[in-house]
Order: C-alpha cells, then structure tokens, then sequence
C-alpha cells in the first residue's frame, strides 16, 4: 500500500510517519484491498486544548473512506483516526464478503 504525507502547518516529523506507516501497514494486512493513503498531519493554532489533526483518506474499491480527530497530541490523533477507519473497513468488508 502507497502512503503518502502532507505536514500543514507543522514541521516534518520521520518518527510520527513512521509510526502512522506502522499503524497502516497493519491496517493492510488485515483489509487486503486497501490501494493507498493520504495522511494529513495539521497543526491548529486556534485549538490551545488539542489542535494536533490526523486527517486519513485510504483508496479501496468503492468510494474512498475518511477519518480525521483533533487531540492533545499527534499520537493519540493517529491512534483514533486508525480506529475509526477500522470500524469503516469492517463495515466495508461485509459488504465485499461473497456468497
């Protein structure tokens, strides 16, 4: 699966893509039909309590899936924005299931 970053607003960060390419290579390997990702990483000066944006678009068969959150910090973005693109793959796999 091809990931692609864009940091906005924020200085370019190898260990918190890493990281996000960690959490996605495991979302891959479990949805097979996963193409590729964009993965925005936003920094919101306005927000003083969070402001740290995962935005995650993933390409598959079908329309595209989209998940973003705002947290304290761009780790714990990462981590709920993967899961509620789990919850979305789960749904979208029944959907691909054969009979």
């Amino acid at each position: 699966m091809t990931v692609n970053f864009q940091y906005v607003n924020t200085d370019v960060s190898e260990t918190l893509s890493a990281f996000t390419r960690e959490k996605l290579e495991k979302l891959s390997n479990k949805f097979e039909f996963l193409i590729s990702a964009q993965v925005y990483i936003k920094h919101d000066d306005k927000d003083h309590d969070a402001g740290k944006i995962c935005n995650i678009e993933l390409s598959l068969p079908g329309p595209r899936i989209f998940a973003t959150s705002n947290k304290p910090s761009y780790e714990m973005a990462v981590n709920e924005t993967i899961n509620d693109l789990t919850r979305q793959l789960k749904k979208r796999k029944g959907v691909f299931k054969t009979f």
